[in-house]
């Protein structure tokens, strides 16, 4: 460790009780104040750098020709794990060829497919929503977790009859549903095991989809091998389902504890897309991403040395005084709002453009079907040091 910047009193970012059960806004906001570049300890050793401020955050996630990915994006991950996705995986992947990933994969955002993807997500939220509009107590975080399943589903390709098999398959394979670890084991080789018999098929048959894309796709000549489909298709379950599932319970909290703008953001698609803005950036959802710096390198006046873990936090940032005006109030009308929720740079968020447009349709469907609601048990938030998210949001849902 180097010449570290110290905060008033010692904390551990990687706690996931700081998520689950503390006040982490606080805690980054005097991160911000006193120690904005900060070593982190940990009890098991492992520490690493820590960054709160939205000017360096901005600067580390942009500049990829110091600050590398391939090392892995996240703590605690599995060092085998990386090294064997690195260079495969999109978000393990520098550049050139994470670059040609990237293409490929957005290759397959046809505008047909587009324009089916927005079909299918507001007759998802209809149904889903339904169900919600006898007034009776409703899981949120349930209806929730079904639109960016059913849009990953769609974007692959997965026809609509097996969508119910994958739906379950895919929460009990990522921890969603009350399931051992051999469930969730059994679960992810049912996937993979699904993936195997959809690629063979786009190959013989390809159609709008990214499975298609990806199974008959190449890159400097070399056709993508079925692993690395696999782990792509992996990876756009994860990031495609963990954004647009907690932005939606943490976008109705916010809502409901400031009624006032819920009446501001209905009315026109304008307000809703600075409504839908705001949500992403007071939410917040990836707590996290890790670079390692490929050379020494200072970053506010402090050394980092190369190889050093160095962690950039997105809702602290977020909440950045020096950029946002009143930061820690809920703006619904709020621009600019130019947040770091997708982060930025090379590595921005793939399906942003889709996340987007899933809570555009979801809060356009509340707001058109409900007046309001009103919370019906405890908060309880997620045990995660990746995932500033919801575990139960019990809501009433008021019909207009």
């Amino acid at each position: 460790m180097t010449n570290a910047q110290s905060s008033p009193s010692q904390v551990d970012l990687a706690d996931e009780d700081l998520y689950a059960r503390g006040d982490p806004i606080q805690v980054w906001a005097r991160l911000r104040a006193t120690a904005p570049v900060y070593w982190n300890d940990r009890p098991n050793g492992q520490g690493f750098w820590a960054v709160t401020r939205y000017e360096e955050a901005t600067r580390i996630l942009k500049d990829t020709a110091i600050f590398r990915s391939e090392s892995g994006m996240r703590l605690d991950h599995n060092p085998d794990a990386t090294d064997a996705a690195a260079g495969r995986l999109l978000i393990v992947t520098d550049a050139p060829r994470h670059a040609k990933i990237r293409r490929l994969i957005n290759s397959a955002f046809s505008p047909r497919m587009v324009a089916r993807l927005e079909e299918n997500m507001r007759a998802t939220v209809r149904e889903q929503l339904a169900a919600a509009a006898s007034g009776e107590v409703c899981e949120f975080t349930d209806i929730a977790s079904v639109l960016p399943l059913s849009v990953i589903c769609d974007l692959l390709g997965v026809p609509r009859s097996d969508w119910d098999f994958m739906l379950k398959c895919t929460r009990t394979a990522f921890g969603e549903l009350d399931s051992s670890p051999m469930e969730r084991v059994e679960a992810h080789a049912a996937i993979l095991d699904y993936y195997e018999g959809l690629v063979d098929d786009r190959r013989r048959n390809p159609e709008d989809d990214v499975m298609s894309a990806l199974a008959n796709g190449s890159i400097d000549g070399v056709p993508l091998t079925d692993e690395e489909v696999f782990l792509n298709c992996d990876g756009l379950i994860s990031g495609g389902n963990e954004t647009t599932r907690h932005a939606s319970a943490g976008g109705l909290l916010a809502l409901m504890q400031n009624p006032g703008e819920w009446r501001r953001a209905v009315g026109s698609p304008e307000a809703l897309d600075l409504l839908v803005n705001e949500i992403l950036r007071y939410t917040s959802q990836a707590l996290h991403v890790l670079r390692t710096p490929r050379e020494d390198v200072e970053v506010n006046r402090q050394l980092i040395r190369a190889g050093e873990p160095l962690t950039v936090w997105m809702p602290s940032a977020n909440r950045d005084e020096a950029f946002f005006a009143d930061p820690d109030r809920f703006d619904a009308t709020r621009s600019p709002n130019n947040h770091l929720a997708f982060g930025a740079g090379a590595h921005y968020c793939l399906g942003a453009s889709l996340a987007r447009t899933e809570l555009r349709v979801l809060f356009d469907e509340l707001s058109t079907t409900f007046s309001g609601a009103d919370l019906a048990g405890p908060v309880r938030r997620l045990r995660s040091n990746l995932i500033w998210g919801f575990e139960s949001l019990r809501v009433t849902l008021h019909h207009r």
